[in-house]
């Protein structure tokens, strides 16, 4: 009987590891960023469409975005916005844009209206092609 209790316990805190675990993979990024603050405060900003990536620097696909997203950065200063919120350290955004995953990117049009939303990792292709249909070279 107290083998069976045991095998019990020891079941269930697997569980509630395993529950753990997949809950800091589905909102982690990278673990360890240069920046301890969020690189922006959230907001599309007004007369450029905006590009905000919301995800947490430890999960996989969190991880092949950021070298895509700083190249995108570099290449649409002036023409478009790419800003990246790291939910760590702004824990408020994902209720804010209302977040279910992560990463999610959401495209803001230069007067700030959301005209598209995607979760999970997003090629560089496929961002550059969301706003070349947002009419941005």
């Amino acid at each position: 009987m107290k083998n069976r209790q045991n095998l019990m316990v020891i079941g269930i805190l697997a569980l509630i590891a395993i529950a753990f675990l997949l809950l800091e993979c589905s909102s982690d990024q990278d673990g360890k960023s240069s920046n301890p603050k969020p690189a922006v405060q959230g907001e599309p900003v007004k007369k450029l469409p905006t590009l905000v990536d919301l995800g947490k620097g430890t999960c996989i696909p969190c991880k092949k975005m950021k070298p895509i997203l700083e190249e995108l950065k570099i290449e649409y200063q002036g023409k478009a916005m790419v800003e990246v919120i790291d939910l760590r350290y702004d824990r408020g955004a994902g209720l804010r844009y209302g977040i279910r995953l992560i990463p999610t990117q959401i495209f803001y049009d230069a007067e700030g209206n959301e005209v598209y939303r995607h979760e999970g990792f997003m090629d560089k292709q496929s961002i550059v092609k969301k706003f070349a249909e947002m009419g941005v070279d």
